[in-house]
């Protein structure tokens, strides 16, 4: 499968509105480096007052090793506007969240950090939460479908932007220098039609 062609069990966390401070709390953000984030998502839910791992938050369980994909609550990475809950995310192992909706800014950094936010109806939502621990989903962002277990295919919706740039695997940075012929010839282009001008 490709990077965005994947399957994987699922590690439901089903509360909603989970804010980004919830996500990866302030107290965190001084680093300017993704690495090492992972240890702190979902700091104090994961961990106890003195740091101990809390035995019945989900992604402290055997169940959440090497599974990619986080099944959230409504309303997904709502609150302030931090990238560095995407870099925990991903740094994490995950690879798409799902949810009925995500706040804005929080798709936009997941989108341009690798991160699949991918919308699902509520009825979806809430089979996928009826599944058993075992059970796997298959993500096809060039289709734009994720399959469940049964089989039953759910299309997802992603701006045609954004799924380019994780299919190709470049930022917005990368688009632009996939460009650079078309844009060196436009250039050219312009700077002989103004001398000509002159």
């Amino acid at each position: 499968m490709s990077a965005m062609n994947f399957r994987s069990r699922l590690i439901p966390l089903p509360v909603n509105n989970i804010d980004t401070d919830q996500i990866i709390p302030a107290r965190f953000l001084k680093t300017i480096s993704k690495q090492g984030l992972d240890k702190q998502l979902f700091n104090d839910w994961r961990y106890d007052a003195q740091g101990n791992p809390n035995p019945d938050f989900i992604l402290n369980q055997q169940r959440a090793r090497g599974a990619q994909i986080l099944l959230a609550g409504d309303n997904f990475g709502c609150g302030s506007s931090r990238e560095h809950a995407p870099w925990a995310l991903t740094q994490f192992g995950f690879r798409a969240v799902i949810s009925t909706s995500f706040a804005d800014i929080f798709k936009q950094n997941s989108l341009k950090n690798a991160l699949l936010p991918i919308v699902v109806p509520a009825d979806v939502h809430a089979a996928l939460f009826e599944l058993p621990p075992d059970a796997e989903v298959t993500v096809d962002l060039a289709s734009q479908r994720m399959t469940m277990p049964d089989g039953r295919t759910v299309p997802f919706p992603i701006d045609a932007f954004s799924r380019h740039c994780l299919l190709e695997g470049v930022d917005e940075l990368g688009y632009i220098l996939q460009n650079e012929a078309a844009i060196a010839a436009y250039e050219a282009g312009r700077v002989g039609s103004i001398n000509t001008l002159g």
